[in-house]
């Protein structure tokens, strides 16, 4: 399909999809020009293939163009994109899969879909039939050691090569496509976020089989007898190399010489299936197919980009076949939608496992929504198989802040033999550097990070097996709050340090009050200059002593302890703030928090804004149940609770590191 004289211009073109159409799209004549947030290896490869590429998002690289595609990352609302439609000459604008079938449907095209494997099976046929002798061009979903997501052949005269493309499903666009050649792999019910229904879903693919000239349906094929090259592979890519094996055999190549060339093309996975990280061997130049040996030896580190149920399950079952030791598994869920409609599918997939580790979801370019998040997970995980004390083989459960800190646990706890796989389709990959920086000594570890505590009751401490060594202060400051003789503060309890690093408080009041100055790691800070807000300072280090004004306080305090409610043991106090002009309890309490449950932990039944540590409740349990509430509250409410609690972290994040910084002593809280 010419495309001469059209000017093309990707939003988002380092995205893997992206970059691939881009290449076909230059091949065929257009003038194309993308921009991405950053640079990227993917991005230098456009470069070279003389695709400029700007960093950054800008109308101002709308100049000239004729037509903009998209991909569903970028937002609506991105300036760039919203400047299509006020632009002052007509801009087509088109969605990456509407273009992709355009360019398909006019060429004698192979499109591979379904659920899972396509872009191994894809890259199998077209590896396979260039070594086959055919002229090929290709837009496939990932990379293969030095086989790109894209490329065409050497113009010729009489060429018209043939298309190999990884058709994706995920936006609805694959019910365009009219290819000459459908393969189907595996379907499952997946993307909920385009399909309401199972119904929707499926109907997607009867309309593009309807369309195709053939159908080849993976599932469907015989094996062939013998197994010959195929017998090393993994069952699931056995199949998928069986569909490429079908694909060239229907364009007339005989099995001898599709036998003869199959080894050296199923001898290598695209990255990020099955890959092993670490150890590190730099004479590799993709991931073997063949799967790896036990390593008692060595801690061994796979990345595998399974992120829908059946998948991961397939990917655990293969690193528990190759771990001499135990399986830690660190799992980042990829979308909100996708973990809210499978979540009961998901606890299974962990079977095998020793640890689990959830980190935050990865948002893609979705919204979060209630019950997609890692605690909703994280919840049905903990009832199908306990937490941190395992019962009947069932995995440790643990809740990560990040991706780093689950890694860090990781880090911390392999010994030789143990094998931790990093699975999911998001940003848990960039964790690889760190990998090979703690394993490989190419930087020293970081040292312990100091935490001062008080004698309190509201710091969060993490069950993960983190580099953190806890220290209790013992100058002045670490003498019980209760000392003071304050009136308003008889019954919280904390240290003197504890109270004035979170400005602890009651009954309209705040220790600032009557701050003078603050004696930290040695130096004194005036009260003005401490940074306080409503339960927090800007104080960091370790409070060693303090000075107070003289103060009075109408009451006794006596009348104030009446007036406290009689927490149970096990709790932090109160575990959120007071959002401006009203009270976290109350909308707690509203949304019907009272009684909620992960684990061991529970909501205190007379107070929605108390948990309390039941028996057997691990931290993680805790961490998850302040998640599940703040985001009750968030998306009935609209109002987004902040966590009084030191150390909690229940912000949406992906894989970013979290910052630990120093958290606070510890001390009591009331409404």
């Amino acid at each position: 399909m010419p495309m001469a004289g059209r000017n093309v211009h990707f939003i988002g073109i380092g995205g893997v999809g992206m970059a691939g159409l881009a290449v076909l799209v230059k091949a065929r004549g257009a003038d194309v020009s993308g921009c991405d947030l950053g640079r990227t290896p993917r991005t230098a490869w456009l470069e070279a293939l003389g695709i400029p590429v700007a960093v950054g998002h800008s109308p101002a690289h709308l100049d000239g163009v004729d037509e903009v595609v998209v991909t569903p990352a970028v937002r609506a609302d991105e300036p760039e994109l919203a400047a299509v439609a006020s632009a002052s000459r007509p801009i087509r604008l088109r969605r990456r899969g509407e273009v992709l079938a355009e360019i398909v449907n006019a060429s004698d095209a192979i499109a591979v879909c379904g659920s899972h494997g396509k872009t191994t099976t894809a890259t199998w046929i077209a590896r396979l039939l260039l070594a086959l002798g055919e002229d090929v061009a290709w837009c496939i979903g990932g990379e293969t050691g030095n086989f790109p997501v894209a490329g065409v052949p050497p113009s010729r005269p009489s060429s018209s090569p043939v298309l190999v493309v990884e058709a994706d499903e995920s936006d609805g666009t694959l019910a365009l496509y009219r290819a000459k050649t459908l393969v189907v792999n595996a379907c499952e019910y997946d993307h909920p976020d385009h399909f309401p229904t199972e119904a929707d879903y499926f109907a997607c693919y009867e309309t593009a089989k309807r369309q195709a000239g053939t159908v080849i349906e993976s599932e469907t094929l015989a094996p062939l007898d013998p197994p010959g090259p195929l017998a090393s592979l993994a069952p699931h890519n056995r199949v998928n190399a069986r569909a490429a094996i079908e694909v060239a055999r229907r364009r007339g190549h005989s099995l001898d010489a599709i036998l003869a060339a199959l080894p050296s093309i199923v001898a290598e996975l695209p990255d990020r299936r099955f890959q092993v990280v670490w150890p590190r061997s730099d004479a590799a130049s993709a991931t073997p197919a063949v799967p790896v040996a036990k390593r008692p030896d060595a801690r061994l580190v796979i990345a595998d980009y399974a992120h829908h149920p059946t998948e991961m399950a397939c990917a655990v079952k293969m690193a528990r076949d190759v771990c001499g030791g135990r399986l830690l598994v660190l799992f980042q869920p990829h979308r909100y939608s996708r973990t809210k409609a499978l979540l009961a599918n998901f606890p299974a997939a962990f079977e095998g496992a020793d640890d689990v580790v959830l980190c935050p979801t990865y948002a893609a370019f979705e919204r979060p929504v209630e019950g997609g998040d890692v605690a909703d997970l994280y919840r049905a995980c903990r009832e199908s198989f306990g937490g941190a004390a395992r019962a009947d083989g069932a995995p440790r459960l643990f809740l990560a802040r990040s991706c780093a800190e689950a890694w860090e646990h990781a880090a911390n706890s392999m010994v030789a033999g143990d094998v931790t796989l990093l699975l999911g389709a998001g940003d848990i990959i960039g964790l690889v550097p760190s990998v090979r920086r703690d394993f490989g000594g190419e930087a020293p570890r970081a040292p312990a990070r100091r935490i001062w505590i008080g004698a309190g009751s509201n710091t969060w401490k993490s069950d993960l097996n983190l580099s953190v060594e806890y220290v209790r202060t013992s100058g002045p400051a670490d003498a019980p709050g209760a000392s003071l003789g304050i009136p308003w503060m008889a019954g919280v309890p904390g240290t003197i340090g504890g109270w004035i690093k979170m400005n602890a408080g009651a009954f309209g009041h705040s220790i600032s009050e009557i701050v003078e100055k603050v004696k930290v790691d040695g130096r004194w800070i005036a009260g003005a200059d401490c940074g306080f807000a409503y339960r927090h300072s800007d104080i960091v280090g370790e409070i060693q002593d303090a000075v107070f004004r003289p103060f009075r306080a109408e009451g006794d305090a006596a009348s104030y302890l009446a007036r406290r409610p009689k927490f149970p043991p096990g709790t932090y106090g109160s575990f959120f703030k007071n959002p401006p002009g009203d009270h976290a309890g109350r909308l707690l309490e509203a949304v019907g928090a009272k009684e909620m449950r992960v684990g061991g932990a529970t909501v205190w039944r007379e107070h929605a804004n108390v948990i309390v540590r039941g028996a057997g409740a691990t931290t993680s349990d805790v961490l998850a149940l302040a998640r599940l509430l703040r985001n009750r509250v968030l998306f009935r409410l609209g109002v987004a609770l902040e966590p009084e609690v030191a150390g909690v972290g229940l912000f949406f994040r992906s894989c970013a590191l979290v910052s630990f910084g120093i958290v606070a002593l510890l001390v009591g809280r009331v409404v």
